[in-house]
């Protein structure tokens, strides 16, 4: 994936989050199942920080994206032989999230919620 599109989908990612803030090693954790380059991440921040999509404050990042992710229409199931991006168990049927900027996953049922916010 170009730098480019991993920027794009980290930015998506933040934007979309349900918590209103997050430490910055919370924040790094949800950014890593994007990329887990040092110089990708600290992109992903400068830009989210410069769009606007999250202000940092006394060690917080509060996330002023808006926006939330439709569970019913942006998360999708495949069958297979997957291992989850956040948490590394080795599943069988992946939940992907369709973002504009493109897809992210697979995740284990529990982690997907996790990473979004909601659990």
């Amino acid at each position: 994936m170009p730098d480019e599109a991993l920027l794009e989908l980290g930015l998506e990612l933040l934007a979309n989050l349900d918590d209103e803030a997050l430490s910055l090693a919370e924040t790094v954790d949800r950014i890593e199942t994007v990329t887990t380059n040092p110089s990708a991440t600290r992109a992903i921040l400068d830009e989210a920080d410069r769009r606007g999509l999250i202000s940092r404050e006394d060690g917080l990042i509060k996330l002023t994206g808006g926006g939330f992710v439709r569970l019913e229409s942006q998360v999708v199931t495949r069958e297979g032989d997957f291992e989850c991006r956040r948490c590394g168990t080795g599943i069988s049927t992946g939940h992907f999230i369709r973002f504009d900027a493109g897809e992210l996953g697979p995740f284990g049922s529990s982690c997907v919620r996790k990473v979004i916010g909601r659990d």
